[in-house]
């Protein structure tokens, strides 16, 4: 596995709280479904939902206060990078 992808297993892993071993052999045992069914479906119609919701009320509170908005997006930049779920190289 290249460095770049060591890099972001090892956050994706520590963001689910887990070792990299353990983060690893899940994705493998998903991969390997004996049902055959493709294993990120039902998490991607889960996040799209999630997304949309959050998107509206996004939407209500920048309408109502944008200050709030904008230190409610920093709070949740803050936490998700703690959890490793942003790429650090990344302009925040």
């Amino acid at each position: 596995m290249d460095d770049t992808l060591f890099r972001q297993m090892q956050r994706r892993a520590y963001g689910a709280n887990l070792t990299l071993s353990e983060f690893v052999r899940q994705v493998l045992g998903e991969a390997a479904d004996p049902n055959g069914r493709y294993i990120y479906s039902s998490q991607d119609e889960v996040l799209a939902t999630a997304i949309q919701i959050l998107t509206l009320l996004a939407t209500s509170i920048g309408a109502r206060a944008p200050e709030l908005l904008e230190r409610g997006m920093a709070d949740a930049r803050t936490i998700l990078g703690e959890r490793g779920l942003l790429d650090p190289d990344q302009d925040q």
